[in-house]
């Protein structure tokens, strides 16, 4: 249950509608569902407006399909990333509107479609490589209810490439870059800005880049205003922190 839609079964008691025992029935169900394998938390979507997401890495298909179907009993959607291929054969055979998004590794399950928020959110990868890690971001994103707008492969090796795109970004409410490598565009498009730059370092390059290590250093060491950096290669964190900034905006 979602905060809209416990203030839309008060109203619907204030009304009339319904009855007292209906509400208390709908309030009381279990805030926890225990699988043995897996404590899950119904009431996500109660307190942080958005149901629990499931990291599918390290759990088995028939895990992760279990787990989805008890947040589908009091939830319209379940994000699952970090999944393989097997995982989603399972999930599919279990879930007929389980859509697979192959390059960023998710998968999104949806009774019905997020009410929208307004604003948009801008992803920016530096390169194709780090295209899965951005599109990991951009899912996680829309399925939460954001426009989204993708602008990949505008790294600093290129610069004219990202400048030619800045009129697109700055409308953004809240910019979310990726890279790898050295880690430079989070500086450069804060710099250009003044909206909130969320950095992802991917551990995409050559040996010295340490898996992503040197990228995120870099970040972190940023001297662009405003630069947030989230974990290595972790576009869903950067994008629900997005998400979660772009709902504070009420006028557009």
């Amino acid at each position: 249950m979602t905060p809209e839609e416990a203030a839309q079964l008060l109203e619907e008691f204030r009304a009339g509608n319904i009855s007292q025992e209906k509400v208390l029935a709908a309030l009381s169900k279990e805030p926890v569902t225990d699988l043995g394998f897996a404590q899950v938390d119904q009431h996500r979507a109660l307190r942080q407006g958005f149901p629990e997401v499931i990291f599918g890495a390290g759990k088995t298909p028939v895990q992760v399909m279990k787990i989805a179907g008890e947040i589908l009993k009091q939830s319209d959607q379940v994000l699952i990333t970090r999944i393989t291929g097997d995982h989603f054969k399972v999930l599919k055979k279990k879930f007929k509107k389980a859509i697979h998004h192959d390059s960023a590794r998710c998968v999104v399950i949806e009774k019905k479609k997020p009410v929208p928020k307004r604003g948009t959110i801008a992803i920016l990868s530096a390169g194709t490589s780090d295209q899965p890690v951005a599109e990991e971001a951009a899912i996680t994103a829309e399925t939460m209810g954001n426009k989204v707008q993708r602008l990949y492969d505008v790294g600093v090796a290129g610069l004219h490439r990202l400048l030619a795109r800045a009129e697109d970004f700055r409308e953004a409410n809240v910019i979310i870059v990726v890279a790898g490598m050295e880690g430079a565009l989070p500086s450069v498009v804060a710099g250009l800005v003044d909206k909130p730059v969320i950095a992802v370092p991917t551990s995409i390059g050559y040996g010295a880049s340490f898996e992503g290590v040197a990228a995120l250093l870099g970040m972190l060491n940023s001297c662009g205003s405003g630069v947030t950096v989230v974990n290595i290669d972790n576009g869903f964190g950067a994008a629900y922190a997005a998400s979660q900034i772009n709902s504070l905006v009420k006028d557009q």
